[in-house]
């Protein structure tokens, strides 16, 4: 099994356990609402501490039940994840691209390389005895005076 799937079923391993365990456990057996958020135990503690407490404001939208307002809740967490989700996998194709790009490039540098390296051998089994390429390949260009007087008008 590869490395990155055994870290894998861990991790799933450990989020079904911070789920299971305190339904298992029976924690929280002793509340109302054993499994509330965060602002409903801030609030049950404060009007302990401070009965004549008045919160600093209101929130714009009171949702009509609990339902509407988990569902808004769980909507919220959705849109989130899926804005990370797409963050994270746009990054990851990136880095595949430039690994992909990177990959062509050498292969196209290489096969260049090869190319090049035909070409010296083909041009070497062309050349002359002596080492003259330039008989070969083209003819060399006259100076600017060695026509003498035939060539000219």
């Amino acid at each position: 099994m590869k490395r990155n799937t055994k870290i894998n079923l861990l991790l799933l391993l450990a989020v079904v356990a911070l789920a299971v365990l305190p339904l298992a456990l029976g924690l929280g057996d002793d509340k109302e609402e054993p499994f509330t958020g965060a602002d409903g135990e801030a609030e049950t503690a404060i009007t302990e501490i401070e009965p004549d407490y008045e919160p600093w404001f209101s929130p714009l939208y009171e949702p009509p039940s609990a339902e509407i307002e988990s569902g808004l809740f769980a909507l919220q967490a959705a849109i989130g994840a899926g804005a990370l989700a797409y963050y994270f996998g746009v990054r990851r194709g990136r880095r595949q691209g430039e690994q992909r790009a990177l990959a062509r490039q050498g292969a196209e540098v290489a096969a260049g390389d090869k190319a090049a390296s035909e070409g010296d051998a083909a041009r070497h089994d062309r050349t002359a005895p002596d080492g003259d390429a330039a008989r070969h390949d083209k003819a060399a260009p006259e100076p600017e005076g060695a026509r003498g007087a035939a060539g000219q008008v």
